[in-house]
């Protein structure tokens, strides 16, 4: 049962992952867009538990670690999306099973068999084939730095929601806290660049054509609901399922959002993206095949 909510968590992180994309084209507040994500996750999980009644206890309160990482993660990957190519962002989204992995190991004990060692130098290959792909251009390498750290905090984030399952929090009190977090910590980054906008240290020129922030917040909401039904799915494979290979299944949106950029925005791919990439989705299943 893990596996179908493992895979059911990566089919809404997908579609996340493009929602993502798509509002980054888009004269948006970053800020104010993710504090809406957060907020409609507050309001999805709190109201979901006044119907089913799961125990608030001190353990929820890992949540707090896990809103943090999940806040770094999810502004990383949006900044990323807006400043960069998409399906090398995205590739990134793909590879926190390797931090899981390494994090486990140290934690947990969780030792890594021949293929997984295998796996691990392939996506390596694939990455520096991806990254050295453009010649060196550095304007064309925006995005990875912000897809370096993606990749970094949701696998701590991965972990944060092991460490919670392991603990016995129950899912949707700890899930509470954790976009409660994300929420105050989105409104914080949002109030801070309000400000500087005001003080006008902040092009102008960039703030005429925004959206409202009334529209903002709606469609942050709604984006949220993908991201707070992937996250109450996760909770029930990480607790049942085996944690690297619940993080590689998951680390599977990567695929909605590549093919999104690929026949929707219709990126063009030179030979050695296209063979980083294969190279990379090789590992990434060689991991969950292998773990």
């Amino acid at each position: 049962m893990w596996f179908i909510f493992a895979v059911a968590a990566a089919s809404c992180f997908g579609l996340r992952g493009i929602l993502y994309h798509w509002t980054s084209q888009r004269p948006i507040n970053r800020n104010l867009l993710l504090l809406g994500v957060y907020l409609s996750g507050t309001i999805i999980t709190l109201a979901g538990n006044m119907f089913i009644g799961q125990s608030w206890t001190t353990e929820a309160l890992f949540g707090i670690l896990m809103g943090t990482f999940s806040f770094v993660a999810n502004a990383s990957m949006y900044k990323g999306y807006a400043v960069g190519k998409a399906s090398i962002v995205a590739l990134f989204t793909g590879l926190p099973p390797l931090v899981v992995m390494i994090v486990a190991y140290f934690l947990w004990g969780e030792g890594l068999t021949g293929w997984q060692f295998t796996a691990f130098f392939i996506v390596l290959a694939g990455l520096l084939l991806v990254k050295y792909s453009q010649d060196l251009k550095l304007n064309q390498l925006k995005g990875i730095q912000w897809g370096i750290l993606t990749m970094l905090f949701f696998g701590f984030t991965d972990v944060s929601v092991k460490h919670a399952t392991l603990s016995g929090a129950s899912t949707l009190p700890v899930l509470t806290v954790m976009f409660t977090t994300g929420s105050i910590l989105f409104g914080i980054s949002w109030a801070i660049t309000r400000r500087k906008e005001e003080a006008g240290s902040l092009n102008k020129e960039k703030t005429l054509d925004r959206w409202s922030k009334k529209k903002t917040i709606v469609w942050g909401m709604l984006v949220g609901i993908t991201n707070a039904v992937g996250m109450i799915l996760i909770f029930p494979a990480f607790r049942d399922g085996i944690t690297g290979i619940v993080s590689a299944i998951v680390a599977m949106n990567v695929a909605f959002v590549i093919l999104y950029a690929r026949f929707y925005l219709k990126e063009n791919w030179t030979k050695r993206e296209i063979t980083g990439l294969s190279m990379a989705f090789v590992g990434i299943l060689i991991l969950r095949i292998a773990s």
